[in-house]
C-alpha cells in the first residue's frame, strides 16, 4: 500500500514538473496562434493527431518496458519514419518522453542505494555538455541528412542489443586511479541473492570519453541515452548490471534536461504533441509493469529489435526521399534565376 503511494506521488510530481516546463511554451503557442490569419487556421480535425499520438505512446509505453529500452529510443524512429511530423518537432518531444520516466524514477532509485551520485556526476557533466553541442548541431543540419543519420544510428542501436551482453557483477580486480581519486565505488544490497555487493569500476578515462559520443547523439537525434549508457557502464567500467541500469536513469534527467531547452529556445516542443504523448507513455508503462510478470523476454526482446529494425529503414527511406525532393527542386529553381536575369538586364 505504501509502496502504491509513493509511486502514485511520484507520477503527480513528474507530471507537475511537465507542466511547469510546459507553460511557456503554451503561452508562446498562443500568442503565435493570435498572430496567424484566419485563411492559415488549423483544420477543424485537429484533433485526431493527439488522439492517435495517445494511442500509438501508450503501445509504445508499455512495449517500452517489457522490452527494458527507453521510450525515446522507440518515440523518435517510429514518429518521425511514420507520422507527418518535422524532425526537430520529434527529436525535442522525445527527450521530454526520455526526460519525464527519468524524473519519475531518479529519486526512487537514489533513496534505494541503486543509482550511484558520485558516478552519474562527471558522467553527467560530460554527457549534458555535448548534449547541448549535438542539439544545436542537429537543429543546424538539413532534415534529410538528420534523417538518414537517424536511420544509420537505429540500425547501429540494433547491432548493439544484438552483440551485447550483460554481467550481472562484473569482475573488477582493482579500482583505477581515477575512480579511486574521485571515489566511484559503494555497497548495495542485492534482495534477489540476499547479499551485499561490494562494487568498484575500472576503465574509467576510456568511459568517460565514451559518454562524449553519447552524449552528443542523445542530444542530437533526442533519444535519451539508456541504449548505450548501461552498455558502457556495465561492461567497459565494470559497475554492477543493476547499479548501470539505475545510474543511466538517472543521468537521463540530467542529460535529456539539458538538450530539452535548446529545442525550448528554438520553438521546437509544442504541447499538442508533448502532452499526449506523455500522458500515453506513463499509462503504457504502468500496463507493461503488470504484464512483465507474465511475458516473456525472449519474445519481447526480439519484438523490440524488430521494431527498431523496421524503423531504422523507414528514417533512411524517408531521408532519401527527402534528398530526392531537394536534388530535384534545385533545377527547377536554378532555371528560374536564368529566366529572371535577362529580364532584369532588359529592364536595366
Amino acid at each position: 500500500m505504501q509502496r502504491n503511494i509513493k509511486e502514485k506521488v511520484g507520477v503527480l510530481l513528474a507530471s507537475l514538473v511537465c507542466t511547469i516546463m510546459l507553460s511557456p511554451v503554451w503561452t508562446m503557442a498562443q500568442e503565435v496562434a493570435a498572430m496567424v490569419p484566419a485563411s492559415a487556421a488549423v483544420p477543424g480535425d485537429w484533433w485526431k493527431w493527439p488522439l492517435i499520438l495517445l494511442g500509438v505512446t501508450f503501445v509504445m509505453g508499455i512495449i517500452a518496458v517489457l522490452g527494458g529500452v527507453g521510450g525515446g529510443v522507440l518515440y523518435v524512429p517510429i514518429m518521425s519514419g511514420f507520422f507527418p511530423f518535422h524532425i526537430d518537432f520529434v527529436r525535442g518531444t522525445g527527450l521530454l518522453v526520455a526526460l519525464c520516466g527519468a524524473l519519475a524514477a531518479g529519486p526512487g532509485l537514489l533513496k534505494a542505494n541503486l543509482a550511484s551520485l558520485r558516478m552519474a556526476l562527471p558522467v553527467a557533466l560530460i554527457a549534458s555538455t555535448m548534449a547541448i553541442v549535438g542539439a544545436l548541431v542537429g537543429l543546424a543540419m538539413p532534415p534529410h541528412i538528420v534523417q538518414l543519420s537517424l536511420g544509420g544510428t537505429i540500425l547501429g542501436i540494433v547491432a548493439i542489443m544484438l552483440a551485447a551482453k550483460k554481467s550481472a557483477v562484473p569482475d573488477v580486480p582493482a579500482a583505477d586511479a581515477l575512480s579511486s581519486a574521485l571515489r566511484i565505488c559503494g555497497i548495495y544490497h542485492d534482495y534477489a541473492t540476499k547479499q551485499d555487493i561490494n562494487w568498484k569500476i575500472h576503465r574509467t578515462i576510456p568511459g568517460l570519453m565514451l559518454f562524449v559520443i553519447i552524449g552528443f547523439m542523445a542530444g542530437m537525434f533526442g533519444l535519451g541515452a539508456g541504449w548505450a549508457n548501461v552498455p558502457v557502464l556495465n561492461l567497459l567500467m565494470g559497475a554492477p548490471l543493476k547499479i548501470s541500469v539505475a545510474t543511466s536513469k538517472f543521468l537521463l534527467s540530467i542529460t535529456d534536461t539539458s538538450a530539452a531547452w535548446i529545442y525550448f529556445n528554438q520553438g521546437c516542443i509544442i504541447p499538442m504533441m508533448v502532452v499526449p504523448s506523455l500522458i500515453g507513455i506513463m499509462l503504457g508503462s504502468f500496463v507493461g509493469v503488470r504484464l512483465l510478470k507474465v511475458a516473456k523476454p525472449s519474445f519481447i526482446r526480439w519484438m523490440v529489435i524488430f521494431v527498431l529494425l523496421f524503423s531504422g529503414g523507414k528514417a533512411i527511406q524517408k531521408g532519401y526521399s527527402e534528398y530526392q525532393k531537394v536534388n530535384s527542386a534545385k533545377p527547377a529553381v536554378s532555371q528560374q534565376v536564368e529566366q529572371a536575369a535577362p529580364a532584369e538586364a532588359k529592364a536595366h
